[in-house]
């Protein structure tokens, strides 16, 4: 009976574990940190496959009869170990992304020193992507992992590290030749991670979150063929210009900023995007301003 009771357990912790194995698998397929080489998938998929391998064993063996306690005991503590292993892997990926991030972010506080119009700008824009995000219906939120847009979001001015400071500093109006090499900066980003090649699937969306859905931005991209990613940092980018004090321009209240954003979609930014901003409740936009950063409320 002790038997029995043991190896139905290893068999429902069996298929718990290629369950979430699976799941895990397909969310690393999806996200730019998890994304390995050829033999680090055909590793995974060997150990998925393992697993299944070992839930047909322990399912013969419960219909043969072969129910010792010892083999019950071994079949119970080895699907226990597989099961402890998964929790594992999954842990330390998890601490690994998120830690991934914090370098990042830390970083990018030392880039925008460089810049005080962009100081805590980066990080705004990543708490606005990821409000928007979480507020997206079910069919744009399904295209875009949140791993993906946080680190997009983050890197998006990481090309004004290219950008000479006389020009970022600039407390007047740029002049037409100043505008040319300012709008390099997406493509300078670029080209800064593109030896990263784990960032690849997210270059687009920095590359083109300047871009306008008439197809009057910086590389006249048509708005239906701009990346999702992109429509959405350009529109938490917009709201965090307006929202932020700059040396040219004072900040705008929540209400200006709305208004603006509403007489703009459709033209420079995407109106289904701007119709999920607008309906974030005021509170949400608030808590994304960092805190070394003052925006009027």
């Amino acid at each position: 009976m002790v038997a029995s009771l043991l190896i139905l357990g290893g068999i429902g912790m069996q298929a718990y574990n290629i369950a979430t194995y699976w799941s895990f698998l397909r969310k690393s397929k999806k996200d730019i940190l998890s994304v390995g080489d050829s033999s680090d998938n055909r590793c995974s998929y060997a150990a998925f496959f393992l697993l299944i391998f070992f839930l047909v064993g322990y399912v013969f063996v419960a219909v043969r009869g072969g129910d010792s306690l010892p083999i019950g005991s071994i079949f119970f503590f080895g699907a226990l170990f597989c099961t402890l292993m998964i929790r594992l892997v999954i842990r330390l990926t998890s601490t690994i992304k998120r830690r991934g991030v914090d370098i990042v972010q830390t970083l990018i506080k030392v880039i925008e020193e460089r810049d005080p119009n962009l100081n805590g700008h980066s990080l705004y824009v990543r708490n606005l992507s990821m409000v928007i995000w979480r507020y997206l219906p079910n069919d744009l939120q399904s295209q875009i992992n949140q791993l993906d847009l946080e680190y997009a979001a983050l890197l998006h001015d990481v090309g004004k590290l290219g950008i000479p400071e006389s020009i970022l500093n600039k407390p007047g109006k740029l002049s037409d030749s100043e505008w040319q090499v300012m709008r390099e900066h997406p493509n300078k980003g670029v080209n800064i991670l593109d030896e990263l090649h784990s960032l690849g699937g997210i270059l687009p969306w920095i590359r083109y979150h300047h871009e306008r859905i008439d197809g009057k931005g910086y590389y006249g991209i048509p708005g239906d063929e701009v990346p999702l990613g992109a429509r959405i940092i350009a529109v938490a980018d917009t709201y965090s210009a307006i929202t932020m004090e700059r040396s040219y321009k004072p900040a705008m209240t929540y209400e200006e900023a709305i208004a603006i954003l509403k007489d703009v979609a459709g033209k420079q930014l995407d109106a289904r995007l701007v119709k999920v901003l607008c309906s974030i409740p005021r509170k949400e936009l608030g808590a994304c301003v960092p805190e070394n950063i003052e925006v009027i409320s």
